[in-house]
């Protein structure tokens, strides 16, 4: 009798032999198959084959019978893909049309910027012109309304010139000088007379060395008022120096100095000049000059005087002389006959300008210049003073 739990022997059986036998069938069907097909492939390829072999034969036979003809071969042309690039000539022309017009547009630009630079260049020159014609507008130097004033102390300053006054016409490039002393010609002849002033100076004069030296005419000293005491004196010189200057032929004029300080002081001085002057008085063909001016490094009577009051004492002198029957005139540097009398109340006047260079810069009418402190002259030992008229007063 079997227990429960006890193992039964395991036996072969018929199922095991099923399995065995139904696996190798399957096998051997599956080796015959591919057997099979590789037969097929191979037969496949030999029929391939025999159908090209053909096909080249029929092909040999047909260019038999066909003319010969040229072999036509693929050209780069004839590809189509080429149109899709432009020809070198036309790239060519249409680089260079590009050029040109790029060439064209760069200089029409330059030129615009050229036209436009010269443009510029034109209107900053014209403001530059124009600030310089603004500047010489403004510049006292050039505007042609004023003229500079040299001040005893040195200093310089421009003055507004008087539009009213009578300016002078003098050409002075007919001046010219001969053996010292200086002429005005025209035509080339002296239409000016050659004149020396004279004091006690110039001590002993020989008027008759001064006549052969050229000399026309002497503006002599008569006297004057002193600057601080004002007591009015006779030039110590001034009998000598007339009777000489009258028996050598020369023409005459006198000068006094004037230290007035009221109208009523030049009174008194023209008197005593028309006194002093009465044997003379034939011989006086030149002006009566009043000679008002300030003294270097000292103090005048005259310095508290104001332009006006200085102006009327002037016109009382100078109405004095001409009352007398004599020709006034008035003496002074550029600054005294600008800056200190009112010459606009004294221009029926003479004028007797003294300035010391080579040309006179005064603006105003004048009839004589003393252009010289420190001349030579025949006849006159040391320095002279030297003049020149522009008008011949004994030919009046």
């Amino acid at each position: 009798m079997k227990l429960p739990g006890e193992d039964e022997p395991v036996g072969t059986g018929l199922p095991v032999v099923y399995m065995v036998v139904g696996v190798s069938t399957f096998v051997l069907v599956l080796l015959f198959a591919v057997l099979k097909s590789n037969d097929g492939k191979n037969r496949g390829s030999d029929y391939l084959k025999e159908m090209q072999q053909k096909e080249e034969m029929a092909a040999a036979e047909s260019e038999a019978q066909l003319p010969d003809e040229p072999e036509k071969k693929l050209r780069a042309e004839d590809l189509d893909f080429w149109d899709m690039y432009p020809v070198e000539e036309e790239a060519e022309t249409e680089t260079g049309n590009s050029r040109e017009e790029t060439a064209k547009s760069e200089r029409s630009t330059f030129a615009e910027k050229a036209k436009r630079v010269e443009e510029e260049e034109k209107e900053r020159q014209e403001l530059s012109k124009a600030k310089e014609q603004e500047q010489a507008k403004n510049d006292p130097a050039t505007d042609g309304r004023h003229t500079q004033v040299t001040n005893r102390d040195g200093t310089e300053e421009w003055v507004m010139l008087n539009p009213y006054l009578k300016k002078n016409t003098y050409d002075f490039t007919n001046l010219e000088e001969k053996a010292g002393l200086r002429r005005y010609m025209e035509n080339g002849k002296k239409i000016s007379y050659v004149g020396v002033d004279l004091s006690k100076q110039n001590g002993d004069v020989n008027f008759n060395s001064m006549k052969a030296a050229g000399v026309d005419y002497v503006m002599i000293r008569l006297g004057g008022r002193g600057y601080s005491t004002g007591q009015i004196s006779l030039d110590e010189n001034f009998k000598k120096n007339i009777e000489g200057a009258a028996a050598a032929g020369l023409d005459i004029g006198v000068y006094f100095y004037s230290q007035a300080i009221s109208q009523e002081e030049a009174i008194q001085e023209v008197n005593f000049v028309i006194q002093n002057l009465e044997p003379y008085r034939a011989n006086v063909k030149y002006p009566i000059a009043f000679d008002m001016e300030f003294v270097a490094n000292d103090t005048a009577r005259i310095d508290s005087l104001t332009k006006d009051e200085k102006t009327n004492i002037a016109t009382s002198f100078l109405e004095s002389v001409k009352a007398a029957g004599y020709v006034p005139m008035i003496y002074g540097d550029k600054e005294w006959l600008i800056k200190e009398i009112d010459l606009a109340r004294l221009q029926s006047y003479d004028v007797w300008l003294v300035q010391e260079q080579e040309l006179p810069d005064y603006p105003y009418q004048f009839t004589m210049w003393q252009y010289s402190t420190e001349g030579v002259v025949n006849g006159v030992s040391g320095d002279a003073n030297l003049n020149i008229s522009f008008v011949g007063y004994s030919q009046r």
